[in-house]
Parts: structure tokens; C-alpha cells; sequence
């Protein structure tokens, strides 16, 4: 089987964008491939957790991943962190990542304008551990959005470099994946872009989120005055309510709220009401999983440790095999 390979960095709860995004084909991808899913906790340190909210974060990750389905004895699921080989792999690729190239990163540039106080070497460098993320396990698909894209291009690049150096065959290139026809884009509640943890707490509906907190967040979402024209287009605070609608409710519910916009009938209240009760509703499974998983520290204490041995057998087989093929070898 392929190799797939993908990470979530541990920075706070999964979201309805990362669950029908990324999340809901990791669960048919493990039936199909040889899956690692790991939570990027080395990726976090960039904005400088405090201990508590890093394991925090990388506990809450873990269990949503479990409650969502991603099953442990199909897939790989591990902690970034627990396996130390990719630290390694890491360094040996940043010999051989030029600064040039590093400063050119489109989310390194994005990263420096956003916080200027914040430039660190980590963040210069974060192409090169995703790569090595990759191809630790010689990934060659890696489900990313089009965010990610240029990331998935310099690991090929690194990859390509190392094979180059050292005369070998090594490294396989990895791409973009997305193992469904349709490729899902989940819009925030605040009318702007996709929906992301970084864009605020009302933006994103938490797959923790309890009924109370979700309908608030919905019916505060941005809405315009209201269609005056019959059939005209949907600007995009009101488009994005219904690709939501269109994700969680059925097609009937959908098509109702859609005609009601093109005869100049819609009242947005109505609609968020439905939007809010489907959201609560399709995330209800998932939310009473993610109770249960919490609180049974001994299944995600075995979770954890069978997902870091199966990673690094993996990660182990290709280190031993890079330090030969650089020249580390004992006397």
C-alpha cells in the first residue's frame, strides 16, 4: 500500500473545517492505505505554549482524532515529539536548505508580517521539518490544502536534493492528495475565508462545542439585508452560510432555504436556526466520543504508546539508513 502521511499542529480543538476537510477522509483513507497521522506538537513551539497548554492541546487533538474515527489499529496516530527521529532528520536536511529559498516561503513571508516581533529560526525553517515529517515514513501523498502546497514543493525539493548529494535513489517525491472527488472547503462564521482556530473563537464551531455554545456562534453569524432582487447572486457572507448548510443539513433542507433566498423570502433567523440545529445534530456522535475518550486516561496512555512505536519502526528503518548513506558508521 501507498504511503499517506498528514499532521495537525497542536494549537487548540479541531474544527467543523478540519473534521470535513481533512478529518472525515482520514477515516476511508486508513481503510486503503498505509497511514500516518501525527499531532505536530514540534510544529507549536513556534508560538511558545506554555507546558501545561502544549500537553493540553496535544491531549485534545488526540482524542478528537479518536472520537472523529480515526482508528488506532488501521493507522498510525502519533505525537510529532514522541519520536525523535524526525528532530534528527531534520537537521541533516537543514544542511542543505538555503536561506534564500527559506526567506522566499510564502507562509514564512505571511508569518514575519504578522508578528514581527515573533521571527524565529523555526519559523524560517518549518518547510524543512514538514518535509522531514514526510519523508521520514517516504510518504507519496500527503492530503494538504492549497495553503500547504508550496510546503508538499520544497520537501520534494529537499528530497531531491539529498538523492542529488549523495548519489542514491532514495527519497521518493510526495503530493498533493485529496482522496475525494470533492474537495470540501468549510467557510467561517465571520463571513470572511475558511474557517480557522487563528481567526478567532466565534469564526469556528469546535467539535467539542456544546449545543448552547454552537447556536450562539451561528446566530451571530454575518448576514447582509437581504436579497432584493429575485434569483441574484449570493454575496459571500450569505454563500458561505449555505455552503455550511449544504455540508451538515440535507438536500431537501438545503433546497428549501435556497428558494426561499431566490424569491426574495429568506429570513436569515429561520435559517440559522435550522443551520445551528443540523450542526448540532451531525456533530452529537462525535461530541459524546470525544467525553468518553477524555476521560479514559489509560486507553489514550496505550493509544499513544502503540502509535510511537509502530512511527518510529518506520522512522528508526529510514535514520539508520540516512546516517549510512551520509557516512556516519561506526568503527
Amino acid at each position: 500500500m501507498e504511503t499517506v502521511v498528514s499532521g495537525i499542529r497542536s494549537t487548540g480543538n479541531l474544527h467543523l473545517g478540519n473534521y470535513y476537510g481533512a478529518v472525515k477522509n482520514f477515516v476511508k483513507m486508513q481503510n486503503e492505505y498505509n497511514c500516518f497521522f501525527f499531532i505536530a506538537d514540534y510544529h507549536s513551539l513556534t508560538t511558545h505554549p506554555t507546558p501545561a497548554d502544549l500537553h493540553g492541546n496535544v491531549k485534545q487533538v488526540l482524542v478528537e482524532y479518536l472520537a472523529s474515527g480515526i482508528d488506532p489499529e488501521k493507522a498510525t496516530i502519533y505525537i510529532q515529539s514522541d519520536v525523535p527521529e524526525v528532530a534528527e532528520l531534520y537537521l541533516y536536511l537543514n544542511m542543505n536548505a538555503y536561506m534564500g529559498e527559506l526567506e522566499r516561503s510564502t507562509s514564512f513571508k505571511d508569518k514575519v508580517r504578522a508578528h514581527p516581533d515573533n521571527v524565529n529560526a523555526g519559523l524560517l525553517t518549518y518547510p524543512v521539518l514538514m518535509a522531514a515529517d514526510i519523508i521520514i515514513h517516504k510518504a507519496t501523498k500527503v492530503p494538504v490544502g492549497k495553503d500547504q502546497e508550496q510546503h508538499l514543493e520544497m520537501s520534494r525539493t529537499f528530497g531531491n536534493r539529498f538523492n542529488r548529494l549523495y548519489n542514491v535513489d532514495y527519497f521518493p517525491e510526495a503530493y498533493a492528495f485529496t482522496f475525494s472527488d470533492n474537495l470540501v472547503k468549510i467557510p467561517g462564521l465571520d463571513g470572511k475565508g475558511k474557517m480557522g482556530k487563528s481567526e478567532g473563537e466565534a469564526n469556528a464551531v469546535y467539535l467539542s462545542d456544546s449545543p448552547e455554545i454552537i447556536k450562539k456562534k451561528v446566530m451571530r453569524a454575518v448576514t447582509d439585508g437581504g436579497p432584493v432582487e429575485m434569483n441574484q447572486e449570493k454575496p459571500e457572507v450569505i454563500q458561505n452560510l449555505f455552503s455550511l448548510l449544504q455540508v451538515v443539513s440535507s438536500e431537501d433542507t438545503y433546497k428549501h432555504f435556497n428558494d426561499l433566498y431566490n424569491s426574495c423570502q429568506i429570513r436569515y433567523g429561520d435559517l440559522k436556526k435550522q443551520l445551528a440545529e443540523d450542526m448540532i445534530l451531525s456533530l452529537a456522535p462525535i461530541r459524546e466520543r470525544i467525553n468518553d475518550i477524555a476521560a479514559d486516561k489509560e486507553y489514550l496512555r496505550k493509544v499513544s504508546k502503540l502509535g510511537a512505536e509502530k512511527a518510529r519502526e518506520s522512522a528508526g528503518k529510514t535514520i539508520r539508513e540516512v546516517r549510512e548513506i551520509i557516512g556516519f558508521k561506526p568503527f
